[in-house]
């Protein structure tokens, strides 16, 4: 089988997106697995028409206000002017976002669905990860265990769906974390650090948007 693989995070390095790859890649060992970053590059008609000629295609993606990446749906467009008719891939998902519920993915992937009814293309399964910020500070911890459970088992249940090339209902999870202390750790170790780094003080996050001197 023919995976093509679509990382459309729009980081070159470290992104959310390429973990959520590495953590499914072992999991469909044994198929012809194609990887592609379009966080800036325009894929060329020889990497469109070989990503249409695939089995599976598979996008993950940061969900970006509430809605798909501009670089993928552009990437998108592109690949819906392909030629299908060879293979008929089946279309997968994985976005993951800030919040703590992945139910907050559930608008980009009925994007997806509606591109792949756009495409002629079988709807297979999306996951929606919450909290894609913390991913990569419990990447140690083992999938299906800890906080990592509930992606575990839900990365398991696509990666079999996949290669049997079989439908399935969409997963939306979120860690197996309490949600205070992930608020807690996420002000701490991400927002206050971001806040700092851009000149604003902790209080600044609190005041509405429109009341904050951005130029200070």
């Amino acid at each position: 089988m023919k995976i093509s693989i679509i990382n459309g995070s729009p980081k070159i390095s470290k992104s959310t997106s390429a973990l959520l790859i590495d953590y499914l890649t072992p999991q469909l060992k044994g198929n012809d697995i194609h990887i592609y970053r379009i966080h800036k590059e325009i894929l060329s008609d020889c990497q469109l028409a070989d990503i249409a000629d695939s089995d599976a295609l598979i996008f993950a993606f940061p969900l970006y206000v509430d809605s798909i990446p501009s670089h993928l749906l552009r990437m998108l467009i592109d690949l819906a002017k392909q030629d299908f008719s060879k293979r008929k891939p089946m279309v997968y998902c994985i976005v993951n976002n800030g919040f703590y519920e992945g139910k907050q993915n559930h608008l980009a992937i009925e994007q997806m669905k509606i591109w792949c009814q756009q495409t002629h293309l079988t709807w297979g399964q999306a996951i929606g990860a919450g909290a894609g910020e913390m991913l990569p500070y419990i990447s140690s911890i083992p999938l299906g265990h800890g906080p990592n459970k509930n992606l575990g088992h839900a990365l398991s249940t696509l990666s079999q769906n996949i290669k049997s090339a079989q439908s399935g209902q969409d997963l939306f999870i979120s860690p197996n974390y309490p949600r205070f202390l992930w608020k807690m750790n996420a002000s701490m170790f991400f927002w206050y650090p971001r806040a700092k780094a851009n000149g604003l003080k902790r209080k600044a996050l609190y005041q509405q948007a429109d009341k904050i001197n951005f130029h200070q």
